[in-house]
């Protein structure tokens, strides 16, 4: 039995209540997020980006993680990389500074692993993300599952074993 949590407070508590780490598998080289555009926009024009939009994550992420909760991420990137993977990889400091851990995997080297993404709560809440055909988040689906589980953690440990920490991966 799954369940479909859409986009809006109910997921946002996702984040709140794991107790230990939240790890996401990004596979998309787009994403559309209305937060996101005008940053995004002026990032592609060369200006200066107003960061503004994301101060609500960057606060969650450095108080999760004063508590000692971690968050990292696996982004799966074709290159070269589209704008918005450069966007990524730009705001990706910000949040690594904040505390959570990006890393980078070529999509070349990531062929055993799904072409969708995933939230992994606590390596025990699999979460499987839904997007439309123009990249708008729909929401995510809660997957019960236990095997479907135990491989969402192996393809973590997998990309994770695989991946480039994000300066690493900005230096090249």
């Amino acid at each position: 039995m799954t369940q479909l949590i859409k986009p809006g407070p109910e997921f946002a508590e996702l984040f709140r209540a794991f107790d230990h780490t939240a790890f996401r598998l990004e596979t998309r080289d787009q994403y559309k997020s209305a937060n996101e555009s005008a940053a995004l926009r002026q990032f592609v024009a060369g200006e200066s980006v107003d960061m503004e939009w994301f101060q609500n994550w960057l606060t969650m992420i450095r108080e999760a993680t004063e508590k000692g909760r971690r968050f990292s991420r696996v982004r799966v990137v074709s290159t070269p990389l589209t704008d918005y993977s450069r966007f990524g990889l730009f705001c990706a400091k910000y949040t690594n500074a904040a505390g959570e851990d990006i890393r980078y995997l070529a999509r070349e080297d990531a062929a055993e692993l799904p072409e969708y993404d995933f939230w992994l709560f606590d390596s025990s809440k699999l979460v499987r993300m839904h997007f439309d055909a123009e990249e708008n988040f729909l929401g995510g689906e809660v997957m019960a599952d236990p095997a479907e589980v135990v491989r969402h953690n192996f393809w973590r440990d997998a990309a994770w074993h695989k991946a480039v920490r994000r300066d690493d991966f900005a230096a090249e």
